[in-house]
């Protein structure tokens, strides 16, 4: 199938494409709100400035997708694997990213009010000036993570590793911090 074949059949009301593959795919500002790409491979593709709300992409392969400001609020992505993938100023609101791989990503800007994280690796990530207020991100790992100038006001961070993490004005006001590992190895408690 190709990207033309999949917008005609959506168009046609047909949301299942579990387990498709479409690497390098190009979907800039495809409006495929409610789409099944679970499994999928998207690997590389172009997703900037798609809406996706609602979507279901649990365990899809999104290595190094360009996903700049995209709508993905409401998204399954639990276990997608979003390892360098690009995501600056992506509205990720309420999403459920758990389990997700998420190592080296670029979420500078991205919008993840209330989204659920827990137990991602965001290992390397740039999440500077994210807004992440409400966040779930218990067991997280957020090793030499970029979270300058983000926002985590009200997130449960318990268990997080924020080993060698940038936490330069960074607001954690009302945050749970329960056992997790602060940038300098300690564990808060």
């Amino acid at each position: 199938m190709d990207v033309k074949e999949l917008l005609n059949r959506y168009a046609r009301g047909e949301r299942n494409f579990n387990g498709i593959a479409l690497p390098l795919a190009d979907l800039q500002g495809a409006n495929l709100g409610g789409i099944d790409f679970a499994r999928a491979d998207l690997r590389g593709a172009n997703l900037k400035s798609a809406s996706l709300t609602g979507a279901n992409l649990s365990k899809a392969n999104l290595r190094g997708a360009k996903l700049d400001n995209a709508h993905l609020s409401e998204v399954i992505l639990c276990g997608a694997d979003l390892t360098q993938a690009i995501l600056t100023n992506a509205h990720l609101n309420e999403s459920d990213l758990s389990g997700a791989l998420l190592t080296g990503a670029d979420l500078c800007d991205a919008n993840l009010h209330q989204a659920s994280i827990t137990a991602a690796n965001l290992q390397d990530a740039n999440l500077s000036g994210a807004k992440m207020g409400g966040v779930r991100m218990w067991k997280a790992d957020l090793q030499g993570a970029n979270l300058t100038g983000a926002d985590l006001s009200e997130a449960n961070l318990c268990e997080v590793n924020l080993t060698r993490a940038n936490l330069n004005a960074t607001d954690m006001s009302e945050s749970f911090l329960t056992a997790a590992i602060m940038p300098d190895g300690t564990i808060h408690s």
